[in-house]
């Protein structure tokens, strides 16, 4: 429970924000009403949301870097989030990725706040969330997520739906229990 807290606290700080974001979403997406995407492996429902996943190979998670891609489909607003999971990385290879996602980070949003769980970041100004998801053995996954302008609407459809904000299906995939 107290993930889902830290996770609607990370999203009513985002989402507001996300307002200025209008436009491009990443992999050469757009914001918004979805006419079509590629095929996904897989298709998860839950009320107002719909979670289209992608693994390694599967356009759009073509990255070399890249473990899955989701996507988040509301109902109302369309694409309003964008999932990217890394490749399990440890040491100085897990480092190395984290930096250079980290300075990409930088570079589009500016300077990061503290994130609800440990080593997490927040962009608020950028509608972006960097965290890190233990998979064993010593390996870590880097998870970026970004969300579009619609996200808070979105979220607030599917608490009033379901009991908890969309944002609570991010902090069950990295695992934490926050803060």
């Amino acid at each position: 429970m107290r993930t889902v807290r830290c996770w609607a606290a990370v999203t009513a700080v985002i989402a507001p924000s996300c307002a200025a974001l209008a436009g491009e979403a990443p992999f050469g997406l757009a914001w918004g009403p979805v006419a079509t995407v590629p095929r996904p492996l897989k298709v998860g429902r839950e009320a107002n949301l719909t979670a289209l996943h992608y693994p390694r190979g599967w356009r759009p998670a073509v990255g070399p870097e890249t473990a899955e891609v989701v996507l988040v489909v509301c109902r109302e607003e369309g694409l309003q989030q964008v999932v990217w999971v890394g490749l399990p990385l440890a040491g100085d290879a897990f480092a190395r990725a984290r930096q250079a996602i980290r300075d990409e980070g930088v570079r589009r949003y500016g300077e990061p706040d503290p994130g609800p769980s440990p080593g997490s970041e927040v962009w608020p100004g950028g509608g972006a969330l960097l965290a890190t998801r233990e998979v064993g053995d010593g390996r870590r996954e880097l998870v970026m997520t970004t969300f579009g302008p619609g996200y808070a609407a979105c979220s607030a459809a599917h608490r009033a739906a379901t009991g908890h904000p969309a944002g609570a299906h991010v902090a069950d995939l990295i695992g934490h229990d926050g803060p």
